[in-house]
């Protein structure tokens, strides 16, 4: 499989060297409302994401009422809903004559515009619009989808949740036929919310696909509390994340409660920050804020008591101390130092040196 190790998104770098890409996920946060959707943009933009995006579904297009009524329940998170599953998508689509509105907010905001296209229509609405697709983990096993949007020549961010590696390679092979510019997100798609779902997020898949697809751009697209997956997620080489994004978790609304407000997202991305400065190389050396205490907290060989010129020096008239200046011998050359003759004289505590020694 040849695959781009760096995916650029409008014009902005994104590999394991880059810092990392933050997508604000506004979904059905705008509640049918263009107002709501022009102020989450500007507000996502504040709060230090990247990019916002949204989901533009028709329901017809992406669910069967008939298929939904006739299960025996709701299931899930759509178990929470007043409303069928169809009422639902159907209230809270994205309306796509808020395209070109949508589109001009983002630009003048400084943010890039991505959406999660569910049907045909979507994508050839947006090809020419936002410089990635994301594409939603439910739709992982719809080849012909995936075949598509590969051939509109944008970077595809592929959401991997409720999926095997089998899934997952099968999804790739399709993408690779027409797009280099892919990034595998590892996702959990249970959206209750609750805490216990991160014992299910399975952050370590994210290093079966560094082994799987070395070198590929990986992400996360996550839906628990709080941003602590999100620190291990970047710690383990993701570099795209992904968060749903609201200004009021108590909105009602099928994704308010799960999303992070701009306090959470600002935190989460200040957070990363650190993070990402933390990681340094990964080549262990003695770093340059550490040249100080290199001296003030190591040992060195020393005068037990006070040394006359050619005393030939014993065990016992040696002693190992801080601090340790430059040029003063280690501990680890003790076996160097006893035995030998001394060639100046040392008053107590002074250290001592290999050029010191006959």
């Amino acid at each position: 499989m040849k695959y781009n190790t760096i995916i650029k998104i409008k014009g902005r770098k994104i590999s394991i060297e880059d810092p990392v890409y933050f997508i604000a996920d506004i979904a059905s946060n705008h509640d049918g409302n263009l107002d709501r959707a022009i102020k989450l943009i500007k507000l996502a933009k504040k709060s230090g994401a990247d990019a916002v995006k949204f989901q533009h579904f028709k329901a017809e297009q992406i669910v069967s009422d008939f298929g939904f009524s006739h299960l025996n329940a709701k299931i899930g998170h759509q178990s929470q809903w007043e409303k069928s599953v169809f009422e639902t998508y159907k209230a809270y689509e994205c309306p796509r004559e808020w395209t070109i509105v949508l589109a001009d907010t983002a630009r003048n905001a400084g943010i890039d515009l991505l959406t999660t296209p569910y049907d045909f229509e979507a994508v050839d609405l947006f090809k020419d619009i936002i410089p990635a697709f994301k594409v939603g983990s439910g739709d992982i096993t719809w080849t012909e989808f995936l075949d598509y949007i590969a051939q509109q020549g944008k970077p595809v961010l592929l959401a991997t949740g409720a999926s095997t590696m089998e899934d997952v390679e099968r999804a790739v092979s399709i993408l690779l036929k027409y797009n280099p510019d892919i990034a595998l997100l590892q996702c959990n798609t249970n959206y209750t919310g609750k805490r216990e779902n991160l014992r299910y997020l399975n952050l370590n898949v994210i290093k079966a696909y560094s082994k799987r697809f070395p070198g590929m751009v990986l992400g996360l697209s996550d839906h628990t509390p709080g941003y602590s997956s999100i620190l291990g997620a970047v710690s383990l080489g993701a570099r795209i994340i992904e968060k749903h994004f609201t200004d009021d978790n108590n909105w009602i609304g099928p994704d308010h409660l799960f999303s992070m407000n701009p306090e959470s997202w600002k935190s989460m991305v200040e957070s990363t920050r650190d993070l990402e400065v933390s990681l340094g190389s990964g080549i262990k050396i003695v770093e340059e804020n550490e040249s100080e205490t290199l001296i003030i907290q190591r040992r060195c060989i020393r005068a037990a008591h006070e040394l006359k010129a050619g005393s030939r020096l014993k065990r016992s008239d040696l002693k190992i101390l801080r601090p340790c200046p430059p040029n003063a011998a280690q501990p680890y050359d003790i076996d160097l130092v006893i035995g030998k003759k001394i060639k100046t004289h040392k008053p107590q505590g002074e250290d001592i040196s290999l050029s010191d020694l006959e």
